[in-house]
């Protein structure tokens, strides 16, 4: 099951501010934003309050804007899912007051749910994404298991998650940027030395790409692919499900 939620505030506060985070959170990635534009059933893991979903709520709206509708052949759906009760009750209220119009085109819906034991039927999305929350689970391979579980035939699992540095000289800096600066900032801004600690070890610890991409194989996922972004400070994996 996911971590306790103040942990996970720890990795929002360090990455609001930072053009990284606001980039991959506002799908500023074309190869993350394009295989998400045309997609109808979406399901969002771990989507907390709806940073990325209203991005992603907004995509779908302009693929429903241009598409007429002799060419809809089903309504679109975007549902947010999270262990965290409180969390999806601000995101509803977020929709409300500051994301109405796309909310209402992709059909928000908010739902508690663990990313280990999904409360969703066989076969009941075209896409999975989860984004800056795998890295919190218990068991990631019960969570890739749960992925494929709810995707269609065809459907396509993404995943933006922190990972590891590839280039060593920079991998070091990092490491003790990461180590040494970062909970600091946490103590001095949030005073919240623990979330912040947290966030820089749950990063270390989570498998590299190779083996991240190797343990999405394993669960059944085809077509595995990885895009480094700054780096390998953080990446996007992609997958499909066959059948």
């Amino acid at each position: 099951m996911l971590i306790s939620t103040h942990l996970r505030r720890g990795k929002s506060l360090l990455g609001r501010g930072s053009q990284l985070i606001q980039a991959l959170s506002g799908l500023g990635s074309q190869s993350y934003s394009a295989k998400l534009s045309a997609s109808k059933l979406v399901l969002d893991v771990a989507g907390g309050t709806g940073d990325i979903a209203f991005r992603i709520a907004k995509e779908m709206q302009k693929s429903t804007s241009a598409t007429s509708p002799a060419q809809a052949t089903e309504p679109p759906r975007l549902v947010v899912c999270d262990i965290n009760k409180a969390m999806l009750e601000q995101g509803r209220l977020r929709a409300e007051r500051e994301h109405k119009a796309a909310a209402q085109a992709a059909a928000m819906e908010w739902v508690t749910g663990d990313a280990e034991q999904l409360p969703f039927e066989d076969n009941a999305f075209d896409v999975y994404t989860i984004a800056f929350g795998i890295r919190n689970v218990t068991h990631i391979d019960r969570a890739l298991a749960e992925a494929r579980r709810v995707l269609r035939p065809g459907g396509r699992f993404l995943c933006l998650e922190f990972s590891q540095v590839t280039n060593p000289m920079l991998r070091a800096a990092y490491e003790r940027y990461s180590f040494e600066v970062i909970p600091k900032i946490g103590a001095a801004v949030a005073n919240d030395r623990a979330s912040y600690q947290y966030l820089v070890e749950s990063i270390r610890r989570f498998p590299d790409q190779e083996t991240f991409s190797q343990m999405i194989r394993d669960s059944g996922l085809r077509c595995v692919q990885h895009t480094n972004l700054t780096n390998g400070v953080v990446a996007i994996h992609s997958a499909v499900k066959l059948g």
